[in-house]
C-alpha cells in the first residue's frame, strides 16, 4: 500500500513530466510530419559540425630497401685507384638505394683469396681479375652468366674480339674492359740524329724493316734494341700471332703442341738479331722491363721493347728533355698481337645480380672506361671509350698509337689451353731462355715445346 506522502511525491513528478514533453512539442516540425530528407540533412550538418574525437592511425612510411654490393678492385697505381673510386662515389651519391663498397685486392694474393671466398660464399658481388682465371672459376659454378643480365646496347659497345676472352662453351663470364699489347719505344733524338725515319700508325713497320732500322741504328757505344726477356714465352707467343704462330691447336677441348714454320719467326728474327746483326743487347735478356730505363735514358739503347703500360714508367721516370715516342705494332702477314683481358666478373653467391649488372654497366661505360684505361696505362676494350681516351689525352704520351694497338688484339689461343701455366713455367721459359742464350738451336727448341710440352698437356687434360 502506498502511503499519502509518496501520492503526493508521485503527483509531483508526474507533473513535472508533462511540462517536459510540452517543451519538446515547440519544434516547427515535430517528429511524425518531418521530411525525411531534411531530416537526414540535419543529421548530416549537426555530425559534420560534431567535432572529432577519433585519433587518426599514425601514418608509417616504409623505408626503401637498401641493396648493398661489394666491388674488389685489383687497381694498383695510384692514379687507377683514384679512378676506381671516383667511379664508386659517383654512383653512390646517384643512387642511394644502391651502394657500392670499395674492398681493395691485390694481384699477389688474389687467387688463393678468391678460391677460399668462392668456397664459403662469402665473395664479392663483383671482382677485378684477368680472363684466363675467370674461365677457369666459370668452369667450378662460381660466377654468373652475364649474356642475359647485360643489355644489348652495352654488350655492342665493347668489341667483339675482346668478348671472345671471357666466353667458355657459349656462355659469358666476365666483362672484358682492359688489354695489354706488347709495343717497341724509341728515343727520338737518336732517330732523328741517324736520320731514320719513325714509322707511323698509317705506315708501320715490318718486322724486315724494324731489324734493318735497329742495325742502322747500332754502334760500337749503342745498341738497336733491348730486349728485356726474363720471361719471354708469353712476350714471344703474343708477337708471334702476327706471322699466325699459335702454337697451340684444340679441338673439342683437347690441345695440341705445334711449332712450324709460323711459330720458327719470331724467335728466329730476334736470334738474329742477336747473333748475326748483334743489334739487340744480349746484356738485356735477364732483364726485367724496369731494368732497361737506366740504358734507354742514357742512349744505350734506340729501342727498347715491353707492354703498353710501360709508357707510365717512361713518362714519369725520364729526364727532362728526353723525347721518346711509342711505335705501331710491327707488321707481320698482319699486326695481330694475341691478349687475355682484365676483366669484372659477378659472384654466383650475389644476391642482387639486376643491382650488380646496373652498376656495372655504369662503372664500363665508354666515359668510365676510358678513366680506368687511363689510370692503368692499358687500352680499353670499346671503340667509344678509346676515341674518348685519345681525344683527351691529345695523344700525348703515345695514346694515339696505344689505343690504335687495340684493334689488332685478338684472343690469345693459349688461353683455352689446360696446363698453359705449367708448360709455361716448366718448359716453354727454360727453353726460350736457352736458345736465346744460344744453348740450343730452334729444332731443340721445337722439340721441348713439342714432344716435352705435351706430355704436360696431357696430363692436365
Amino acid at each position: 500500500m502506498i502511503r499519502p506522502k509518496q501520492r503526493s511525491l508521485w503527483a509531483v513528478i508526474a507533473a513535472f513530466m508533462l511540462v517536459l514533453a510540452a517543451c519538446g512539442g515547440d519544434d516547427d516540425t515535430t517528429a511524425g510530419d518531418a521530411d525525411p530528407a531534411e531530416t537526414t540533412a540535419a543529421a548530416t550538418e549537426t555530425t559534420a559540425a560534431a567535432p572529432d574525437t577519433t585519433e587518426a592511425p599514425a601514418e608509417t612510411t616504409a623505408e626503401p630497401m637498401v641493396v648493398n654490393l661489394r666491388f674488389q678492385s685489383l687497381a694498383w697505381q695510384e692514379e687507377s685507384i683514384a679512378a676506381n673510386i671516383a667511379l664508386v662515389d659517383e654512383w653512390n651519391a646517384a643512387n642511394p638505394n644502391i651502394q657500392v663498397e670499395y674492398v681493395q685486392g691485390s694481384w699477389d694474393s688474389v687467387q688463393d683469396q678468391l678460391l677460399a671466398q668462392f668456397e664459403t660464399g662469402e665473395a664479392p658481388d663483383l671482382l677485378h681479375y684477368e680472363s684466363t682465371a675467370i674461365i677457369d672459376f666459370a668452369r667450378r659454378g662460381y660466377l654468373v652468366e652475364l649474356s642475359s643480365v647485360l643489355s644489348d646496347d652495352f654488350k655492342a659497345s665493347i668489341r667483339d674480339s675482346a668478348w671472345d676472352t671471357v666466353a667458355d662453351e657459349g656462355g659469358v663470364y666476365g666483362v672484358p674492359f682492359l688489354l695489354e699489347s706488347s709495343l717497341f719505344f724509341a728515343n727520338k733524338t737518336i732517330f732523328d740524329d741517324a736520320g731514320v725515319e719513325l714509322p707511323t700508325i698509317e705506315d708501320p713497320w715490318t718486322w724486315d724493316e724494324f731489324q734493318a732500322a735497329a742495325l742502322e741504328l747500332t754502334t760500337p757505344d749503342r745498341f738497336g734494341v733491348a730486349l728485356p726477356f726474363r720471361s719471354p714465352t708469353n712476350r714471344v707467343l703474343n708477337l708471334s700471332l702476327a706471322f699466325d704462330g699459335a702454337f697451340f691447336s684444340t679441338t673439342d677441348g683437347v690441345s695440341t703442341t705445334q711449332f712450324g714454320d709460323a711459330e720458327r719467326e719470331v724467335p728466329s728474327r730476334i736470334y738474329d738479331m742477336l747473333y748475326v746483326d748483334k743489334s739487340a743487347a744480349t746484356d738485356s735478356l735477364g732483364f726485367g722491363s724496369s731494368d732497361v730505363l737506366p740504358g734507354f735514358f742514357a742512349g744505350e739503347y734506340a729501342m727498347v721493347t715491353s707492354g703498353v703500360w710501360f709508357r707510365q714508367q717512361i713518362s714519369s721516370q725520364a729526364p727532362d728533355g728526353f723525347d721518346w715516342v711509342t711505335l705501331p705494332p710491327l707488321l707481320g702477314t698482319s699486326q695481330n698481337q694475341g691478349s687475355g683481358s682484365q676483366t669484372i666478373s659477378m659472384s654466383i653467391d650475389s644476391e642482387y645480380p639486376d643491382e650488380a649488372a646496373e652498376f656495372l654497366e655504369f662503372f664500363l661505360a665508354p666515359e668510365g672506361m676510358a678513366q680506368l684505361a687511363k689510370g692503368d696505362w692499358l687500352l680499353p676494350t670499346g671503340d667509344a671509350a678509346g676515341a674518348a681516351l685519345a681525344e683527351s689525352t691529345g695523344g700525348a704520351d703515345g695514346w694515339d698509337v696505344a689505343v690504335e694497338s687495340g684493334k689488332n688484339l685478338i684472343v690469345a689461343p693459349f688461353q683455352s689451353v689446360a696446363g698453359f701455366g705449367q708448360w709455361k713455367s716448366e718448359i716453354a721459359n727454360p727453353a726460350f731462355q736457352e736458345y736465346f742464350a744460344d744453348q740450343i738451336d730452334i729444332d731443340e727448341l721445337g722439340r721441348r715445346l713439342v714432344e716435352d710440352g705435351q706430355d704436360i698437356l696431357d696430363s692436365a687434360g
